[in-house]
């Protein structure tokens, strides 16, 4: 048994809350209930939380002074999963899940409001409930309805079920991916397969394609920099003796450095530009940018590390064990203002081998305890540096 960082009673509290949110889960963008639940629970604890980008919240902690701000970030939307956890508190709404913990951020961020109440901080606290993060919209739009105004540095972190309980995971340098998703469109002749000289088939147009982008990590990429682009859908054709004049795929591009995502758009549409030369196809191509690669600084991350070992030990605070691929729009708020993302160990015992997104994804509650600690507790270390450093 773990040796929880806070009260019997306000762990208590945040399991209440994150098993009532598990049960109500909803979509991105349709966080409304969500956000009723969470303005409630900051009633209740004296503070007056306001609507922001449709279904987010944000709520300000004053502190012994007003300007610049801290801010925390937790995420409040769903996925459309149908669950299957046999969990007595599992999901009430039919085929939506919250498969990705942040019914757990969520918690744990209320939780740190209630520990920052407890002593006021040097400086004022803005706490970010954010929609929409599964879809990688809900951080710019809070941005663009004005989250950010008078902040100086922002913080987070995500329930991982790669680390066991107690453990935090902080290091500088990417913490997650770029996402980016890229769609092909090859257009040539369609005719009999029996006269293929007839025709331009898109079907070898396209499988060229899929087989070319394959080179350009492997052969352009320095293997120090993790990278992918996957192919994820190719459809074309419409039966068997016909050649397909038409078709589409699409799929994903993610990268943990800056430059690195910048050549790999470039060089995928290169290579299809080229394909399309080659054969005598038309090759549109386009690409839609998601989130950026999360890159905490080495000052930022020290700073986190440092909170972290407060609340953990020096021992229990880790580097990532493998590359983190997977996106995260906190990314946003990094290119807008300084600030660190963490990873909070959540394994649970009996279901380490079902992952984020899946039906059966879990965690262990007791990370609620530590990640409500470390999130007050980060605010309080970089409040304290910006109280010293801003003139009085």
């Amino acid at each position: 048994m773990h040796s929880l960082p806070v009260s019997s009673a306000l762990q208590s509290m945040m399991v209440r809350i994150r098993r009532d949110l598990h049960q109500h889960p909803e979509r991105s963008w349709h966080e409304e209930g969500t956000a009723a639940s969470v303005m409630a629970e900051l009633r209740a604890l004296g503070l007056q939380p306001r609507r922001i980008a449709k279904t987010g919240v944000v709520v300000d902690i004053p502190g012994l002074r007003t300007r610049p701000l801290i801010a925390l970030r937790a995420d409040l939307d769903a996925l459309p999963i149908h669950e299957e956890t046999g969990l007595p508190f599992a999901s009430q709404n039919p085929g939506l899940m919250h498969a990705c913990a942040h019914d757990g951020h969520t918690a744990m961020a209320l939780g740190a409001a209630a520990l920052l109440l407890q002593d006021p901080p040097p400086v004022s606290v803005r706490i970010l409930f954010q929609p929409a993060e599964e879809v990688a919209e809900g951080a710019r739009a809070m941005v663009a309805d004005g989250a950010l105004a008078d902040v100086a540095q922002i913080f987070g972190g995500h329930i991982d079920r790669h680390y066991p309980v107690g453990t935090i995971a902080v290091q500088a340098g990417a913490m997650n991916a770029s996402t980016d998703m890229f769609f092909i469109t090859v257009r040539g002749r369609d005719g009999h397969g029996a006269r293929p000289h007839e025709a331009l088939d898109a079907v070898v147009v396209g499988s060229l394609l899929v087989t070319a982008l394959q080179t350009i990590v492997s052969r352009e990429i320095d293997p120090a920099h993790p990278s992918v682009i996957t192919v994820g859908s190719f459809h074309a054709g419409t039966a068997a003796n016909v050649i397909a004049g038409q078709a589409e795929l699409s799929g994903t591009i993610r990268a943990q450095h800056p430059d690195v995502r910048k050549h790999l758009h470039a060089a995928l549409r290169r290579i299809a530009s080229a394909i399309g030369l080659l054969h005598g196809a038309q090759i549109e191509t386009r690409i839609v940018e998601g989130t950026p690669v999360l890159l905490n600084t080495p000052d930022m991350a020290a700073l986190a590390r440092e909170a972290a070992m407060q609340v953990c030990g020096p021992e229990q605070v880790v580097e990532l064990r493998s590359v983190n691929m997977g996106g995260e729009d906190f990314a946003v708020y990094l290119e807008n203002v300084a600030g660190a993302y963490v990873r909070f160990g959540g394994r649970a015992a009996g279901r380490e081998g079902f992952p984020a997104h899946s039906s059966r994804f879990d965690f262990d509650e007791s990370v609620l305890a530590f990640g409500a600690a470390y999130l007050a507790q980060v605010a309080r270390v970089a409040a304290a540096r910006l109280h010293s450093e801003v003139p009085q």
